[in-house]
């Protein structure tokens, strides 16, 4: 989620803004859990997606790809399954509005324009901020596109004509049917800025995608961090899915005001990669806005110095990195 620069006196009434909220949320007590509801499972709800069967099965294809396309934008084919994440498909020089008289202009251009895209079985949605899902997809993409975000951009979707926005809560599950390929989607913890910012930022999820049909042993466990910062809840994600194949990470160091950082920078990268401890990593969301305050340069230092950069693939826009199921 980046934040451009404003005139003083914007950036006043900005700042004025945000703080009042953040004094207010503040000041409210913590709200207590609520108690599960009789359609939930100990890990959350589980969610039905169907999608029409391929002319040629594709369950048991050998590799899969992820394409970087810009920003947080990777389209991702595997098993058949064709995924596209937080779309943004504008082009350098173009501007992103964000609550608070708050807008970003973009540096760089997608790799693959929107109406080139191959057919997107569904697309996955970390949270609602126009760096994530821009007014030309907005407009463009088709209302019924299967899209899995939170539950807070699925009513979101909904007010803008889309019909088929799947809401999730931390740990609900997507069980995705496609033919004879199966993969199931579930939204892990993930958290847009410090305790006491919330009120001024949109829910987030992360994602893990497990492909495959045997759900203790998929072929391929995938981690989608979304615009998270590094917090305690991130810890209960290995537990819950261990043996991460690969993990995409979102950084840029992107900082409210020049103040609150709400994105991680290189050293939360590293750090991230710490906890999760995926076989393999892929940074995302670094350079295509003017605010990221952190260049990929600060994750490929720190991942050096913590003995990981074998582990790191850093893919420019338009690349591919291309993968295999381990044997396990």
């Amino acid at each position: 989620m980046p934040f451009c620069r404003l005139t003083r006196s914007a950036a006043a009434g900005a700042a004025a803004a945000m703080l009042a909220v953040l004094t207010i949320s503040l000041a409210l007590p913590a709200r207590a859990q609520q108690p599960a509801t009789s359609t939930s499972t100990p890990d959350g709800e589980v969610f039905a997606l169907k999608l029409p069967a391929a002319a040629t099965p594709a369950a048991n294809e050998a590799s899969g790809t992820v394409q970087f396309i810009g920003t947080a934008t990777v389209l991702i084919r595997y098993q058949g399954f064709t995924i596209l994440t937080d779309p943004n498909f504008l082009h350098k020089g173009d501007h992103v509005h964000l609550g608070y008289g708050i807008s970003a202009e973009r540096l760089t251009n997608p790799a693959i324009e929107l109406d080139k895209l191959p057919a997107i079985d569904f697309v996955v949605l970390s949270h609602m901020h126009e760096d994530h899902f821009d007014k030309l997809v907005q407009e463009k993409l088709p209302k019924d596109t299967p899209i899995v975000t939170t539950k807070e951009s699925a009513a979101s979707l909904e007010k803008l004509g889309f019909t088929r926005g799947i809401g999730l809560g931390k740990w609900d599950q997507v069980e995705v049917e496609k033919g004879e390929s199966r993969m199931r989607l579930t939204a892990v913890p993930g958290r847009h800025g410090k305790a006491g910012m919330q009120a001024l930022l949109p829910s987030v999820m992360g994602s893990m995608l497990d492909f495959g049909p045997n759900k203790a042993a998929p072929t391929y466990r995938m981690y989608i961090s979304g615009d998270t910062l590094v917090y305690d809840d991130l810890k209960n994600i290995p537990q819950r899915f261990p043996g991460i194949d690969l993990a995409l990470l979102h950084l840029g160091g992107t900082r409210i005001l020049g103040v609150f950082k709400v994105t991680m920078d290189g050293k939360d990268g590293v750090q991230l990669l710490q906890i999760i401890r995926p076989q393999h990593a892929i940074p995302i969301h670094y350079n295509d806005y003017d605010v990221f305050k952190s260049p990929l340069a600060d994750f490929a230092r720190e991942a050096k110095a913590a003995g990981l950069e074998e582990q790191v693939s850093y893919l420019a826009h338009g690349e591919t990195y291309s993968f295999k199921p381990r044997t396990r």
